[in-house]
């Protein structure tokens, strides 16, 4: 029987960034799902604050070399690659030098949150999506973590709905308390146009705060996961509301088990539809 195939996107992972929620459940989950005899393959940004030379990261040159445009601006994706050795795991990094070269993550040394935030969660959806697709690696789930994966069920369900590569594939995406605290750009819905969407498909994004923008994927993805052990009332709200399937919080030791089930009961169910 093929292994089932698990791509993990993630705004943070650990060792390459501190340990957070949501960097050390993406950091044990890829390990243990992959060890539970599924099929991986884990991205993330290569933010600028990440240490190539101490974590031997090194450009994929057959997967680097597209083009996204973003806002009707052209923006080059460079593919880079790293390995957690104690978990006999890869990691891509989706990296370009206007998002991600500066020596931060989500903020600046503020604290205040980089105005582009929207551009950048764009750019790294869809490179995530567009490097699977040059892979010619066919995922059976995505599971996302993290806000700066959020539009990731948006693209899949609706920009590439009709593509092949993706005909099967279903989205799990993780709430976490980790949150912004500034709107997105006012300009963002016309990016999202511009993008391809039509105004159904992103008529709840025209003034996107944490809870508006989380509240999107839960309804647009397959399976909601409690990422963190508290996480905003309102979402909790519209997870029991949603109808979506859901798995409630288990801490980073004991998650690996049940979340594996999870994907098998996403599959099964939607296999049997």
């Amino acid at each position: 029987m093929e292994k089932k195939r698990v791509l993990f996107i993630s705004q943070e992972i650990t060792p390459f960034l501190p340990p957070s929620d949501i960097a050390s459940t993406a950091r044990k989950l890829p390990q243990g799902i992959q060890e539970g005899g599924k099929e991986i393959r884990a991205f993330m940004p290569r933010f600028g604050c990440i240490n190539e030379r101490r974590h031997q990261l090194h450009e994929v040159i057959r997967l680097s070399g597209m083009n996204l445009i973003i806002n009707d601006v052209d923006h080059p994706l460079i593919i880079k690659v790293a390995s957690v050795p104690q978990a006999k795991i890869q990691v891509y990094f989706i990296d370009n030098e206007d998002f991600f070269k500066r020596k931060a993550t989500v903020v600046d040394s503020k604290g205040e949150d980089f105005e582009d935030n929207d551009e950048r969660s764009m750019f790294f959806g869809r490179g995530v999506l567009e490097t699977v697709k040059k892979l010619g690696w066919k995922p059976d789930i995505i599971h996302c973590h993290g806000w700066m994966t959020a539009l990731t069920p948006l693209y899949l369900k609706k920009l590439y709905k009709d593509d092949p590569h993706f005909q099967d594939t279903k989205i799990v995406y993780s709430v976490y308390e980790n949150s912004f605290n500034k709107n997105w750009d006012s300009k963002f819905y016309e990016k999202l146009k511009f993008d391809g969407f039509n105004e159904d498909d992103i008529s709840a994004l025209k003034d996107v705060d944490f809870v508006t923008l989380n509240k999107m994927a839960i309804n647009t993805c397959d399976g909601v996961v409690q990422g963190s052990e508290s996480i905003d009332n309102d979402l909790s709200a519209e997870i029991k509301s949603s109808g979506t399937p859901f798995l409630e919080y288990f801490s980073e030791e004991t998650c690996v088990k049940p979340v594996d089930e999870f994907y098998d009961q996403i599959i099964g169910e939607l296999v049997e539809n």
